[in-house]
């Protein structure tokens, strides 16, 4: 029987925001204007997250503008926010400001009953994504801590491929050390990404995978050549009960945007 009372987890990624709002576009459309859709969508829910996840691609183009832009952006909701580098993002700029209530530099932390572990997996200059042996050790010696309590690990490139061939050449490079750590501990019970802009689910020895939309561009599904998507940005709700057990859903901002049809690679 699932528990009574869950903590309600949103996940949102590649946001991919600017210094200036007004000229900041991706593919052509404006960033900032599609993730004030999703936090619309946010703000619509009842009740109100629990937690806020970033998961990476913050910035585009990893000014401290566009961090504090961000900062500006979710103070209003007042969610205790954590979040995690992805390939765009420059990781010191991010602990400079991003570090002020409701957001955290903490990279564990304790919630309803789950843990909670942010994975860095930024490497200067590339896209794809990679875990450092300290991170390893830090992983595994937080999972040993903790014990037997559910468990949620957050990083921004996936661990596992999503049946795209352009996207699945950078994602994580050389997961199989991380991959042998989580098999090792079955308290962790969900493994959350970014970096896809898509959805994406699956179970792997009893583990969920699961990637989540972008707030801004999606590319498309399951395409072995890089194609955006004509679905709309959102996000990720997640409902963590005390036992371990947990439901997972996909919502999306009521936004229509014209892409650039002519965009190619990422």
């Amino acid at each position: 029987m699932i528990s009574k009372f869950p903590v309600l987890v949103a996940q949102i990624t590649d946001t991919h925001l600017f210094a200036n709002p007004t000229q900041g576009k991706m593919y052509g459309v404006p960033t900032e204007t599609s993730f004030l859709k999703v936090l619309e969508k946010l703000g619509q829910l009842q009740p109100q997250p629990d937690v806020l996840l970033l998961t990476g691609d913050i910035s585009q183009d990893e000014t401290p503008e566009s961090y504090q832009r961000l900062a500006s952006l979710l103070s209003a909701l007042n969610i205790p926010t954590y979040w995690i580098a992805g390939n765009h993002d420059c990781l010191p700029i991010m602990e400079q400001v991003l570090n002020s209530a409701p957001i955290s530099s903490q990279k564990s932390f304790e919630i309803g009953g789950w843990y909670f572990l942010l994975l860095n997996t930024n490497v200067p200059g590339c896209v794809y994504g990679q875990v450092s042996p300290e991170s390893l050790k830090w992983l595994e010696s937080q999972l040993k801590i903790i014990g037997n309590k559910p468990v949620l690990i957050a990083l921004h490139h996936p661990l596992v491929k999503i049946n795209s061939e352009w996207m699945d050449r950078i994602l994580l490079h050389e997961p199989e050390p991380l991959l042998n750590i989580i098999n090792r501990y079955p308290q962790v019970k969900i493994v959350l990404s970014g970096h896809v802009h898509q959805e994406f689910d699956t179970e792997i020895n009893g583990i969920r995978y699961l990637t989540t939309p972008s707030t801004c561009i999606q590319f498309e599904p399951k395409n072995p050549e890089f194609v955006l998507d004509k679905k709309s940005p959102g996000l990720r709700l997640l409902s963590l009960y005390p036992d371990g057990n947990y439901t997972t859903k996909i919502e999306r901002a009521d936004y229509i945007y014209e892409f650039d049809i002519t965009a190619s690679g990422y």
